[in-house]
């Protein structure tokens, strides 16, 4: 790949044009995977400036407009600062008086004297404007507060402006995870992807219940956490986005992984609903024991028949006060959700008439007139949110229960569906016309678009963070840790312009403090470890940010490379959650046979000769499978089992926190869950969980499986010896 760094090549940004980005944080310039200095093009950066919602047709008057937008408000939107720090910037007449108040979480009031000596001035519509800075007492709580500022002019009996500010007080970092005791205060845990790993009595894909089992089996086995893949809320019509990183709704749970025969009601059904739901269950069952892919449509049909049943169930006294609890505690945001649930039902029914999209606004008189007719839908689904929270609350507590430290490790997806419910209930906060993925590298040399509206980073800011704020609470309110995926996007995120492609598009910055901050408090208060995969194009400076913030990163073995080859793993960092493989590669059976070239050559996904791609693999594996002969835990006539196994005692010798192992890797699978830069091209996400010869492995004959007892048992022991 040729270098970009001329700007004859490139229509490049004109100084005004460049510095009006800058402005908004859209980068003009930047270096690329491969070590490349890449000058953004005019193009593009008036494509994410429009998306913005900037005109910039005057660059010099946008410009000005950008500079004078903070000297026209009181208070900021918002503001978060860290425990012991921080200063309120005010922007008031140059003759009134300033008042400001903080409001604790609490309701107590604390307050905030303006400075004798005020900051500089600016002229704003013909008035003299000052700025006022004001430190924050140092000991303000943790937690979410509120200021609130009045400016009064000379004479005047009623203030001349009021207005209110977020104020959130963050955590400078965090604590190290909890370990049990007797491994040096390391701990490892499953990695999987839930839909995948099947018992006898699933429908047809994984579920909460067989989440539970496999957490208490590993717990068994010494693990402290099982990392799964997103369950955030999906489609509730045909066709279901198989992939979990697509989601409509991050806050929400997908219902696809209730277990009906779980829930206190079913048990009550009359004998001929009961019948029913038998029938219901068992084509799906017998899909358990097929290799056949995973299909959520079939499932999906199936479950909600069944789960109809048992809505209509009657409820106790106490179960129908914890639903009400939980509605309350979920506010407007629930019932947005479930509305949305129910809209995308009337429009799938082929015997209703759905209009353009625009008329099915959340606001729009067409959805108000629906609200009404669709109230059972709505209550239906937010009954479903209710039963998958609880079920999700048990398999944390059957985890913790078994003896894990962490129990349930959660998994956040970057973004969401542009046609889903969190982009439909709130459409201010996301950008339009533009898309969020990633530049060109390695194991993606053209790029990726995945398909999701970015947040605005003002929006976020104007709206005080609720967003990040509720959608965390929401996923670390049944988890012992949260993996983030993609974390660099709190800090910059990859913006595509609609009818690019994924290599043509730039950074986008975002306040990393106000988004790691907020991220650390909310963890904090859950009592949950923050892991962030920072692989890929990551600045130097964000791991060390992360490390200051008491964040984990991510590394993979296969990533992990020197001068000298493969890192040496005591040159590990500590603070990581350490894995040999990820679930945007195969499972390390098929990655040692070269499966990553292979399948990337048949879907064209190659930019090099696939013999190229052949011969750097090989040697990649050679490489280290001498590392691995020269530390003396691999033998000559070693099995693929028996290099499995070396690699993860390879990771154990590191000084990581936290080590991961694949349940693919423990039962010997060979393929990809995924291939990153595919839609259609590959069955991504519908792999269900297998053995090296392609058999179905059940949950249930786990526990007697040698391939996996040996792995998980090796490391086990690597790491409390």
């Amino acid at each position: 790949m040729d270098a970009v760094d001329d700007a004859h090549e490139v229509d490049a940004p004109s100084e005004a044009l460049a510095a009006l980005a800058r402005a908004y944080g859209i980068s003009t310039e930047y270096w690329s995977f491969f070590g490349e200095h890449v000058t953004v093009p005019a193009s593009t950066v008036r494509s994410i400036l429009s998306a913005m919602g900037v005109d910039a047709a005057d660059e010099r008057a946008a410009l000005r407009a950008r500079e004078d937008e903070p000297w026209q408000h009181l208070v900021p939107g918002s503001l978060v600062v860290r425990s012991g720090s921080g200063e309120l910037s005010l922007h008031a007449a140059a003759d009134a008086q300033v008042e400001a108040t903080v409001v604790l979480e609490d309701g107590t009031t604390r307050e905030l004297p303006a400075p004798a000596e005020t900051g500089d001035e600016r002229a704003m519509d013909g008035h003299a404007v000052r700025r006022l800075v004001i430190p924050l007492p140092k000991d303000l709580p943790l937690g979410w507060h509120e200021v609130r500022a009045e400016e009064r002019r000379p004479g005047a009996d009623a203030p001349a402006r009021t207005a209110t500010c977020s104020l959130v007080v963050t955590p400078q970092r965090l604590d190290a995870p909890p370990s049990r005791d007797g491994n040096g205060g390391r701990a490892w845990g499953l990695m999987t992807q839930l839909y995948s790993v099947r018992s006898r009595s699933s429908w047809g894909m994984g579920d909460f219940a067989d989440l539970a089992r496999l957490a208490a089996l590993a717990a068994g086995e010494g693990a402290d956490f099982v990392l799964i893949n997103p369950i955030h809320a999906a489609e509730i019509t045909s066709p279901i986005e198989p992939s979990p990183y697509l989601p409509a709704s991050r806050r929400f749970i997908a219902p696809l992984y209730v277990h009906p025969e779980s829930i206190p009601e079913f048990a009550a059904l009359p004998a001929e609903d009961r019948e029913i739901v038998e029938r219901l269950r068992e084509p799906l069952l017998a899909r358990n024991t097929s290799a056949d892919l995973i299909d959520r449509d079939a499932v999906w049909a199936a479950k909600q028949d069944a789960l109809l049943r048992v809505f209509s169930a009657p409820r106790s006294a106490e179960r129908q006060a914890s639903l009400d609890a939980y509605v309350a505690g979920e506010g407007r945001a629930l019932g947005k959700f479930a509305l949305w649930c129910a809209l995308q039902e009337f429009c799938a029914d082929p015997a209703n008439s759905a209009g353009p999209p625009e008329e099915y606004g959340i606001g729009s008189p067409l959805v108000t007139e629906l609200r009404d007719r669709l109230a059972d839908r709505v209550a239906f689904h937010i009954w479903l949110q209710w039963i998958a929270d609880e079920q999700l609350a048990a398999a944390q507590d059957e985890a913790k229960a078994a003896g894990m430290t962490m129990g349930v490790m959660q998994d956040l997806a970057v973004g969401v569906h542009p046609l889903g419910s969190d982009v439909w209930s709130n459409r201010e906060a996301y950008a339009s016309h533009v898309t969020v993925g990633a530049p060109p590298d390695m194991y993606n040399q053209q790029g990726q678009d995945w398909s999701q509206p970015p947040w605005l980073p003002e929006a976020l800011a104007t709206q005080g963070y609720r967003p990040l704020r509720d959608l965390l609470r929401g996923v670390l309110r049944h988890a012992g840790a949260l993996r983030i995926d993609h974390i660099i996007g709190l800090f910059r995120l990859w913006w595509v312009p609609d009818g690019s492609s994924a290599a043509a598009g730039t950074y986008v910055h975002y306040d990393h403090e106000a988004m790691v901050g907020i991220l650390a408090l909310e963890a904090q208060r859950a009592g949950a470890v923050i892991i962030g995969e920072d692989l890929g194009n990551v600045e130097p400076w964000v791991r060390d940010y992360l490390v200051e913030r008491g964040i984990l990163g991510t590394s993979v073995l296969w990533f992990e490379n020197d001068e000298g080859g493969p890192r040496q793993p005591e040159d590990y960092r500590q603070g990581v959650l350490a894995t040999v493989t990820t679930h945007d590669l195969p499972p390390t059976a098929g990655y040692l046979t070269g499966e990553h070239v292979e399948l990337r050559a048949r879907l064209g996904l190659l930019e090099r000769a696939v013999e190229e791609e052949r011969r750097i693999a090989e040697q990649e594996r050679d490489t280290m499978l001498q590392r691995l002969r020269d530390r003396w835990i691999l033998a000559p006539d070693a099995t693929d089992e028996d290099v499995v196994i070396a690699l993860h005692r390879y990771l154990a010798a590191s000084p990581s926190y936290l080590l991961g192992v694949a349940l693919t890797d423990a039962v010997g699978e060979r393929r990809a869950q995924n291939q990153p830069g595919t839609y259609k091209e590959y069955p991504n996400w519908r792999v269900p969980l297998a053995d090296i010869d392609g058999n179905p492995v059940l949950l249930d004959d786990l526990e007697a499986n040698g391939r996996f007892q040996r792995l998980v048992g090796a490391v086990d022991e690597a790491l409390r010896w």
